[in-house]
This record gives C-alpha cells, structure tokens and sequence, in this order.
C-alpha cells in the first residue's frame, strides 16, 4: 500500500500517551509513525458511525471538556 507524509500537530498529552505507546513497543522496533498509523488503523476499523465520532471529540476539546 502506497503511503503519503503529512504534518499534524497535537496536543501534547497526546504526544506522551504515543511516547508511551512506542517505548512499550520499543522490541518491535517501531518508529513513531508506524504507532500513530497503528491507532488510527484500530479507529477506522472499529466499526462506529466515524464521522460522528471525530465531530463530538473535536467539539469537547474545542470545549474543554475532552
């Protein structure tokens, strides 16, 4: 599968839950990309209405109450 780079920024709770992520997969010598890419492949392929999902995260943090 072809892949394509791209920037995103994130809070940075976030940024130490990922840290966190990678260290305990630290034996099977990942890269910070392959983590996020695993999260968001075990997000897309939960099955749940997606695009309701992201709509109610953002409007939390945009809240302040996520």
């Amino acid at each position: 599968m072809a892949k394509e780079r791209f920037g995103i920024a994130v809070d940075q709770e976030i940024v130490r839950q990922a840290n966190e992520l990678f260290a305990e997969c630290d034996d099977l010598g990942v890269n910070r990309s392959e983590i996020i890419e695993a999260i968001l492949t075990a997000f897309i392929q939960f099955e749940t209405n997606h695009v309701e999902q992201v709509r109610e995260i953002i409007i939390r943090k945009r809240k302040g109450t996520l």
